[in-house]
């Protein structure tokens, strides 16, 4: 006997819930092998539906496809079955199927030309409009390097928009994607800029449209502008949904452009799994070509730099440049022979060629700076009110923690400044808790920079105060912001001041471990792991202490 309808669709809505990945899936495939052997009936376009989407946003993109035509088949047998909901997924799932025909050299231009006719064919049957088709022959054009590619984008951008159409915030990232890559650079940024002040979001979008405006800056000849677009990009990608592999190739090539040689290191050292596999071989290789991009801009100079990129057999830049060349190229043959084009062997051409910028990026947040106490910021010693010999220049923004005599001395001035305790009315308390109210709206409005900066200030405020709790949690905060944002050596330096500050004020061995543990990450990749590891040890000292 099925079970009842209602019980089936609370289970695939509790799947629906679940991160992507294997579990997932396998609950999803599960489902439709009991839906398909015991019913009912009802379900089995939802079970299909959910399957589709876990395999696509897994990573499992060839392997959605055979839900997917399974789900086609049953629309012909049986639409009646179809509600709204599961109507409009099929419609949307072949968006994603057609595109990423094109994605696989195997698959040969007649059998996506037949897909994309019957895609069209299917959508005017249903009285569905026509901007998801004229968006799918546009982006096949650009693929194959078609000469009527500018003809076919101009005919989408015409297009009406409709319930098929791409997202609010997909729609212009993707034709602002196409205008920079064809050299209308400035018009990409007005189109990109102007969306982004929407403050609409999606699975993809602000990362991708960001990491463009990013590389468009730099072309422009904007290094600031560009290094503000990638921290945000950066910031993004965290949020994102899938693999994202063109954001991240573009934020390797920006790095190599700009000459961020150990942030382009750790970037692809990060991502190394898509050096070897990615979603699809068309995704895999435009990766390959961002690496050969971002490489090539820092060869000669950079040759020797190590690189310890998982299984990718290579040592140092010069190796990895020369492998993701001899990688590409296979992958580059057999698209442009399906293609009939030289597109991607043109691109790859160019990605060998690449050459630093004009102007070298400076991704230095400034948080450090902005932290020290505020006789410091004013170049002037320590005086009265300040927390000298704690801030910059002392043994915390070195890496380490407080010598014995700062620490005694630091506390000396929280006591004499009202306590280390959050909360105090010590002056500055005020200016503290307006910053912290700063940088709370900015990190709920995606403006991970600017919050950074806030939570600076406030530990700026809070240590000149004499309140070194509240100054360790808002390094701390500020320090997670750098992690964000790419900056490891700022993120060790503040993770650095938390801890001690923390230490000093009074804070519980046991609640200073959560930012003991988030600070290792920042610590190994800026390479001062060992000061790192003595504060580590003195606190597990601490709490085994505790424990006696």
């Amino acid at each position: 006997m099925s079970r009842p309808l209602d019980e089936v669709n609370r289970e695939l809505g509790r799947i629906g819930q679940m991160p992507y990945g294997l579990a997932r899936t396998q609950a999803a495939e599960r489902q439709v092998r009991l839906v398909e052997a015991e019913g009912p009936d009802t379900a089995r376009a939802y079970a299909l539906s959910v399957l589709v989407d876990s395999m696509f946003w897994a990573g499992e993109v060839e392997k959605s496809f055979l839900p997917f035509t399974l789900l086609v088949r049953w629309w012909d047998e049986r639409p009646e079955l179809f509600d709204d909901v599961d109507r409009h997924a099929l419609f949307w799932y072949f968006k994603w199927m057609v595109g990423d025909l094109t994605e696989y050299p195997t698959v040969p231009v007649a059998q996506v030309e037949a897909t994309l006719a019957d895609m069209e064919r299917r959508y005017a049957l249903a009285g569905n409009g026509r901007d998801a088709v004229a968006h799918a022959r546009f982006t096949w054009a650009v693929e194959r390097g078609a000469d009527d590619a500018e003809r076919l984008y101009q005919e989408w951008v015409a297009t009406p928009r409709d319930d098929f159409s791409q997202c609010v915030v997909c729609d212009p990232g993707d034709r602002a994607a196409y205008l920079r890559t064809s050299g209308r650079v400035d018009e990409a940024v007005r189109l990109i800029e102007q969306t982004l002040a929407t403050g609409e979001t999606c699975a993809s979008e602000p990362a991708d449209m960001l990491s463009h405006l990013a590389l468009a800056h730099l072309d422009q000849g904007r290094p600031q502008d560009a290094a503000r677009a990638h921290r945000r990009a950066v910031a993004a990608l965290a949020d994102a949904k899938g693999e994202m592999t063109g954001a991240r190739g573009r934020r390797i090539v920006l790095l190599g452009r700009g000459g961020q040689v150990a942030r382009l290191v750790r970037a692809v050292e990060e991502d190394a799994r898509l050096l070897l596999a990615a979603g699809t071989p068309g995704a895999r290789l435009d990766f390959l070509v961002d690496v050969v991009d971002g490489t090539a801009a820092l060869l000669p100079e950079h040759a020797e730099h190590p690189v310890r990129a998982g299984d990718v057999p290579v040592s140092t830049l010069a190796e990895l440049h020369a492998w993701a060349v001899a990688e590409a190229e296979p992958l580059t043959a057999a698209f442009d022979a399906r293609n009939a084009s030289t597109r991607h062997a043109d691109q790859l051409a160019e990605a060998r060629a690449a050459r630093p910028a004009a102007s070298p990026l400076d991704l230095d947040l400034g948080l450090l700076d902005a932290t020290r106490p505020p006789a410091d910021r004013r170049g002037g010693p320590g005086g009265a009110g300040s927390t000298a010999g704690a801030g910059a220049g002392g043994g915390v923004a070195d890496g380490g923690g407080l010598t014995g005599a700062e620490a005694a001395d630091v506390t000396t001035r929280a006591g004499a400044a009202g306590g280390g305790v959050p909360g105090g009315d010590a002056d500055g308390g005020g200016a503290d808790r307006d910053d912290l109210a700063l940088a709370e709206t900015a990190l709920a409005e995606g403006r991970t920079e600017d919050a950074a900066l806030a939570y600076a200030r406030a530990a700026a405020t809070a240590q000149d105060a004499g309140l070194l709790v509240d100054a360790g949690y808002a390094y701390a905060e500020a320090a997670r912001c750098a992690q964000v944002l790419d900056d490891d050596d700022a993120a060790d330096g503040l993770y650095a001041r938390a801890v001690a500050r923390l230490r000093a004020g009074g804070s519980e061995p046991g609640d200073v471990v959560p930012v003991v543990v988030a600070w290792a990450p920042s610590a190994a990749r800026s390479g001062r792991a060992p000061a790192f590891l003595d504060v580590a040890d003195a606190l597990a000292a601490a709490l085994a202490d505790d424990a006696t």
